[in-house]
Parts: structure tokens; sequence; C-alpha cells
């Protein structure tokens, strides 16, 4: 598990738009921390520990300790708002959880031995199908990452589920179907070359038959 975000937040007093737009207009974004059978706790967030976390692609796969006002939340980032022309984070909702809570998180997928794959030797193009893949883990259990080791397909082959060994204790969400991770695509000059070879073997098994 990756190291805990730990930020500090405010209370906001009050619900609804009319608080949230003060917010904004204070330069803060309106959070609710939320679950655990509580009751929800209104807070505005500094943006820039968001935003930074936010575009560096991990945002909602990392535990925050949030500190409000002294009280200590252990969060799990659910959902996010953005401006739609300028991309500022408007709001954002936490998912309090502990150690047993179980979550449904998208884990980004990393591909490893592209070099020992026959497939994109050959020219092939990995045509990525899921760059994530949902996964249900423990909220103090989220990997990183989803790694698919490359080594060994070939041309026109696909990667699915089950050829991915999953991090300890973390499962698919999708389990009533083996799902393709992506595809080693043929590009049309190698299936022009592979034709051409085709054919040309083809006429000297029947060159040789007529001998």
């Amino acid at each position: 598990m990756s190291d805990i975000i730990k930020i500090t937040a405010t209370k906001r007093e009050r619900a609804g738009k009319g608080a949230a737009r003060a917010a904004r207009r204070e330069g803060l974004v309106p959070s609710v921390i939320y679950g655990a059978k509580k009751e929800p706790a209104m807070i505005n967030i500094d943006p820039r520990a968001i935003t930074k976390e936010y575009w560096a692609g991990h945002f909602g796969t990392r535990i925050w300790e949030i500190d409000v006002e002294g009280k200590k939340e252990r969060v799990l980032p659910r959902d996010l708002q953005k401006h739609p022309i300028t991309d500022f984070i408007e709001h954002v909702d936490f998912l309090r959880v502990s150690a047993k809570t179980v979550v449904s998180v998208n884990v980004p997928v990393s591909f490893t031995n592209e070099e020992e794959c026959p497939g994109l030797k050959k020219g092939g193009v990995l045509n990525v199908v899921r760059y994530e893949i949902e996964v249900a883990c423990r909220a103090d259990n989220i990997p990183e990452s989803i790694e698919v080791d490359m080594a060994g397909f070939e041309l026109g082959e696909s990667v699915h589920i089950s050829h991915v060994k999953l991090p300890e204790g973390a499962k698919p969400t999708i389990d009533d179907r083996d799902f393709t991770i992506a595809t080693i695509a043929v590009p049309s000059s190698v299936k022009s070359a592979m034709q051409e070879e085709a054919a040309g073997e083809e006429e000297a098994t029947e060159e040789a038959a007529s001998e």
C-alpha cells in the first residue's frame, strides 16, 4: 500500500449550494466525509493538495488522513467534480474507511517484459483494451498497479484477466467472464508480408508436388 496522504481541513458549518459557492470564492474546495454509519462531515480543503494528487494519477487508490480541526479521519476519495471549462476541482466526496473496509477501486495497468513479447518483436502493436481494472480489496491493501507480463504472447493473441497474477487480496469485480485487457494487433504491413510468405510457401509446395 502507498503512503497515507495527510492533509488538514476546516469545518463547513452549513450544507447546500450557497455554502459551497462561498467556499469556492475563498479559493477552497468544499468536500464531504461520509460512511461508517456516522453523520456526514462538511469540510473545506486547500485545493493544492487535491490537485497535486489528482494529476499524479493515483487519486482514487490512496488512503488519506484528513485532520479536521484536530479530529483525524481515514478516508478514500470516491467522487470528484471538476468545472467543465477550467478543470478546477469543485467538490470531493470521501468515504470513511478502516483496515477491514472492502472497497472497489480502479487500479491502473502496467505492462512489463514487452521486449520479451514475440508478437511485438515481429512488428505487432500493443492494443490496450483496459488501462484500468476494477478490483475489490481491503482499503489498507490497495495495489499501486496491476502488472501484465507480456512475455510469450504472439501476433494476434489476446491477454485476458486469467493470464494476470493479481496482487494478494485483490479480486476483479467482473467475475462472470475472462475479459480482455490487451491484444497484439497485426498491422496491415505485417499482415501483407505474412500473406505473401504464406502464398510463397503454398506455391513452392505445389511446384514440388508437380515435379
